[in-house]
């Protein structure tokens, strides 16, 4: 598992974490054509209903939407199409097994630039029950009064 510390994100799934229990991490580079690069460098995609799966011993990302360039010509690309992952073939086998365990889902959590190569982070993750959101939520709000209440007993109110 690779950090991504001090890397702005181009795209990122913010609600995976809400939806998902996330339990490993790979990071993949991302096959691009021209204009979906250039796309993405200006932040015009969406990771919303994005997911990765494992066919035929290769990774591809699926429902990952890159608006067309807007300077783009007729060399302009489909922006539902499917877009390959590139990994090791152990993290493909890997990622294989995990697919076909009931439950488990493959989820993209952010897309970003690393040495100008477009590069994706994709979750082994599990869904989420309501109950579980709902603990999630109350356990950030209690976090969130703590921390107040400690920031201004600092001050001295």
């Amino acid at each position: 598992m690779a950090k991504t510390k001090g890397i702005k994100a181009a795209v990122e799934n913010r609600r995976a974490r809400h939806e998902y229990h996330i339990k490993d991490v790979y990071q993949a580079g991302l096959v691009l054509v021209g204009t979906e690069v250039k796309s993405l460098r200006m932040g015009k995609a969406n990771l919303q209903d994005a997911y990765a799966t494992v066919k035929d011993g290769e990774a591809w990302i699926m429902n990952f939407h890159i608006s067309p360039y807007e300077k783009g010509n007729q060399f302009n690309h489909d922006p539902l199409r499917p877009k390959k992952l590139l990994l090791h073939r152990d993290e493909i086998r890997k990622l294989y097994g995990i697919q076909q365990t009931s439950g488990y889902t493959l989820i993209p959590l952010k897309i970003y630039f690393r040495d100008g190569l477009a590069k994706v982070d994709v979750a082994v993750a599990v869904g989420k029950k309501l109950y579980d959101k709902r603990d999630d939520l109350a356990a950030r709000d209690a976090r969130r009064d703590l921390e107040r209440a400690m920031k201004d007993r600092a001050k001295g109110y």
